[in-house]
């Protein structure tokens, strides 16, 4: 008999390296003989492994160059049939480690009011790898009223001051990790008051308005 394309099939195949099998009723030495495969010149290539199993063994053939098939090594002289089942099994493993690192900033607390005209006193003590942060006033409407300051972290503290808006309520001092904006602290509600300069001034014996006038007794 002759090669059978139909017999040859591929077990595994890869982008270099291809292992066959091929079942014939030839002996084993006319399926080694030169040009048994010369009709599946396309599809072995030099490398290759090929489980033989002929009418008279079975055998494990390298493919040569120009589809030479080399004597190889017979496993069995007298086989029967045998069924053989081809398995592809990948397994993929990853491994995380992970560690907890502790961040966060513990804002000093604020007074009630804030005189308009004065520096608003920033100070907050800074726990973990925090090098700087960016610290904000925001006003009822939680927006940002400029300039936005970063301040370094020294020895594990925030010191700063902020200039005071126009008078009003409801202002809050927000303080962010410059790196990580999720580590993040918010005062409470502050008051901005008004300059509380004298609104009266002495001038000898009398108590003078704020528009220089005197004040009249009754």
């Amino acid at each position: 008999m002759s090669f059978i394309a139909t017999d040859l099939m591929p077990l595994i195949q890869t982008a270099r390296f291809n292992l066959w099998h091929y079942r014939s009723a030839d002996l084993k030495t006319a399926i080694v003989a030169p040009g048994y495969f010369a009709a599946a010149t396309g599809r072995l290539r030099a490398g290759d492994v090929m489980i033989v199993q002929s009418s008279d063994s079975m055998a494990i053939l390298p493919v040569r160059s120009n589809v030479g098939i080399g004597p190889g090594v017979t496993l069995d002289g007298a086989v029967t049939p045998i069924a053989l089942t081809r398995t592809v099994a990948q397994t993929l493993r990853m491994v995380q480690a992970a560690g907890a690192v502790v961040a966060t900033i513990l804002l000093a607390p604020l007074v009630a009011g804030v005189i308009m005209g004065t520096a608003i006193p920033v100070q907050a003590q800074v726990v973990g790898p925090i090098s700087q942060v960016v610290v904000t006033l925001r006003n009822a409407q939680n927006q940002v009223m400029p300039p936005a300051k970063t301040v370094l972290v020294e020895q594990g503290y925030v010191n700063t001051t902020l200039p005071t808006p126009a008078v009003g309520s409801g202002y809050r001092i927000q303080i962010e990790d410059d790196e990580d904006r999720g580590i993040i602290v918010t005062s409470r509600t502050f008051n901005i008051l008004p300059d509380l300069h004298l609104m009266l001034a002495e001038n000898g014996p009398k108590l003078l308005q704020e528009d220089g006038a005197a004040i009249a007794q009754n």
